[in-house]
């Protein structure tokens, strides 16, 4: 990392550099008066704090447009969409969704060259492809930013001013191997020789990523990321865990405790121009990580105004990252926000990567998966659902046509859809009856099959509550499809199409359905709604679809007309 080859030295708003100097208006003294968080729409301030609600505000990493999107970009947009929904699902429903697109940077700049394109251009045009992406996942964003949006922009030059004038900015020369690629600098232990297995060219690779480096030496400007040793071990010590799951912590932790070298956070613009510039040096760019790990605040109507920092949704109640974005989160971003006594995140779900033959999807070598033809073959839901179910966060997950297939018609189609469609045409048309009886308690005596599956019903939603909070959608779903899972094989058990006094069989078939539709809601949107008013819930009631009410026994109101229908019909192709 950094090379310190002279003493530390703040500098004013003026170049390092003669003759570069231009004229600089801080934001908030531009914009006069500042902007904050209002439920979702950046305004002047208006309520006094204690009117405040924070609204619950998760975040996706904004991606990056040197390239088009593949399934793992899905699977973080969807898991930061189950998140929001659940929290909708509560009662909170001013709870936010941030995704977007990162769009500057060293990348971007080559890129753009390579596809002889003007730079702007190429942004628009690939930033385009993910709201595309965003939109054919049914992901209920709030917004998507851009971070060459003009508020960006600002938002970032202002967060450096604070840095600067806190004396967290000096200039030093720079020296060590820049991965193009990654966008970082890397230490000489943190790399390695390696031949191109397609040239046998020799060359030096980072061994973390495996990306080409190259020896660089700079000035530049730094960030006194060493002053927050101390500060971040015992954020990563908090009895709360700032990083989940646990496992990533340990990693993090033996490195911070290591030592923190300064970070280099400008480019010199002779290299890269494709980014923001500096404040009063048009001769250094920010560095692309800097610039966007700032979307966040951005967001939340950064820069706030002094009195109103709680009167903005910010801090983020969770960042959904990838595994190999954890030390920009985790080390880097909190530093930069310690720096300027901003509330933390509170917490960053860390998710695995997405393999094909237990291999590492990778655009060079050809294996990624094209998220569009995912959800054109699949359906969006039944994508959702695959990826939520088998997705992994301590550990990679890997990808299969075969796998999707195999869920599909298994736990979709033959486990909620074909229980769905015998449940109501055993029936009969009597549904509504039998709930209201149910619900009434006006039914012979339940047998201890059916006590025990009542019991199942009542216990279930509370420990999926439990896997959500505990930001772990992956077991609260599997939580949910037990549910349907056992009430198969009750279902089976007790042959309710032999017995004549089947009424608290079907009513507590109708309440599983029910109730895992409900909670499914977050997961496959348009399906859970689809069986709920195959069941005939009103799902125009808030109240009816809502988490309070997935609970045994509290809406006596539906059945009445249900009619079986294919909820999951069968695959148009299969291999």
């Amino acid at each position: 990392m950094a090379s310190i080859q002279a003493p530390f030295r703040v500098l004013p708003r003026t170049s390092f550099l003669l003759g570069s100097r231009r004229s600089w208006t801080c934001t908030a003294c531009k914009y006069g008066s500042p902007r904050t968080f209002q439920r979702g729409v950046a305004t002047t301030p208006t309520q006094t704090p204690g009117e405040f609600k924070k609204p619950y505000y998760v975040t996706t990493p904004i991606f990056y447009v040197n390239a088009a999107p593949h399934v793992g970009h899905f699977y973080t947009m969807v898991i930061a969409d189950i998140l929001k929904r659940w929290q909708v699902l509560l009662g909170n429903t001013d709870a936010q969704l941030l995704t977007g697109t990162d769009e500057h940077g060293m990348k971007i700049q080559q890129a753009a060259l390579a596809a002889g394109m003007d730079t702007q251009a190429f942004c628009d045009m690939n930033c385009r492809t993910f709201e595309a992406l965003a939109k054919a996942a049914n992901l209920n964003n709030d917004h998507f930013i851009r971070t060459t949006d003009p508020a960006h922009r600002e938002a970032v030059q202002y967060f450096w001013e604070m840095l600067q004038h806190r004396g967290y900015i000096y200039t030093s020369k720079h020296e060590g191997w820049y991965s193009v690629s990654d966008e970082t600098f890397y230490p000489q232990t943190q790399v390695q020789n390696s031949l191109d297995p397609a040239t046998g060219r020799k060359r030096m690779v980072s061994i973390e990523t495996g990306k080409e480096v190259e020896w660089s030496s700079e000035t530049n400007y730094h960030f006194r990321l060493s002053a927050f040793k101390d500060r971040l071990l015992e954020l990563y010590k908090r009895k709360d865990s700032f990083i989940t799951p646990s496992k990533y912590s340990t990693s993090i932790i033996q490195s911070v405790s290591s030592g923190l070298q300064d970070l280099s956070i400008s480019r010199p613009a002779e290299r890269l121009t494709w980014g923001i510039p500096v404040p009063g040096d048009n001769t250094q760019t920010i560095y692309v990580w800097l610039d966007a790990l700032v979307n966040y605040l951005t967001r939340a109507g950064y820069p706030f105004p002094p009195g109103q920092e709680n009167n903005s949704m910010w801090p983020a109640n969770v960042h959904v990252v990838g595994k190999d974005i954890v030390r920009f989160h985790c080390v880097y971003w909190p530093a930069f926000l310690m720096a300027l006594d901003l509330p933390l995140p509170r917490n960053v779900l860390v998710h695995g990567h997405w393999t094909m033959n237990r291999e590492k999807m990778s655009k060079s070598t050809g294996n990624v998966v094209n998220p569009f033809f995912a959800i054109d073959r699949f359906g969006v839901d039944s994508m959702r659902f695959f990826l939520a179910y088998q997705g992994g966060f301590s550990d990679d997950a890997d990808y299969d046509n075969a796998f999707i297939i195999r869920d599909y018609k298994k736990l979709l189609q033959g486990g909620i859809g074909n229980l769905a469609a015998r449940s109501i045409g055993l029936a009969k048309g009597k549904l509504g009856s039998y709930i209201k009886d149910g619900t009434s308690n006006n039914l012979p005596v339940p047998t201890p099959a059916d006590v025990e599956h009542q019991k199942m019903l009542v216990l279930t939603p509370r420990k999926v509550a439990g896997h959500m909070k505990a930001l772990n959608p992956r077991a609260a779903l599997q939580e949910i499809m037990s549910i349907i899972e056992k009430t198969n094989k009750y279902f089976h058990a007790t042959e309710p199409w032999k017995n004549p006094n089947h009424q608290w069989v079907l009513f507590n078939v109708a309440e599983s359905l029910r109730i895992s539709g409900i909670m499914l809601q977050p997961f496959m949107p348009a399906k859970s709604l689809e069986l709920l008013e195959m069941l005939r819930v009103d799902t125009s009631n808030p109240a009816k679809i809502g988490f309070s009410a997935a609970v045994y026994g509290s809406d006596s109101e539906y059945g009445e007309g249900a009619k079986k229908g294919h909820l999951f019909p069968p695959l148009l192709t299969e291999d």
